[in-house]
């Protein structure tokens, strides 16, 4: 029986060390994986010590609404500081 091209497997040896088709995807995945990793830690580390800073939570512009039953909270004013911070990090680091 005769296999077409089509049906033949990715990794197939065409010739000697020609089987780069199978590693280039993973070594890709791994690369993913590692850094999803590391952010992963790092939020972590940020939680950790997000409680560590008073102001944090606190700035002006965050809206804080208390009923008898019912409390709103939206840190309007933080969201805004840590989503500039954070794009001034990638802009900074993100650059080659």
């Amino acid at each position: 029986m005769i296999l077409s091209d089509s049906l033949m497997p990715v990794n197939v040896f065409l010739s000697y060390g020609t089987q780069k088709k199978m590693a280039e995807p993973m070594q890709y995945i791994g690369r993913l994986l590692v850094f999803l990793g590391v952010l992963t830690a790092l939020i972590g580390i940020v939680l950790i010590f997000a409680g560590r800073i008073p102001w944090l939570g606190r700035l002006p512009g965050d809206i804080f609404i208390q009923r008898k039953n019912f409390s709103f909270y939206f840190p309007l004013a933080t969201s805004i500081l840590i989503s500039l911070l954070l794009t001034l990090l990638l802009w900074i680091f993100g650059k080659r």
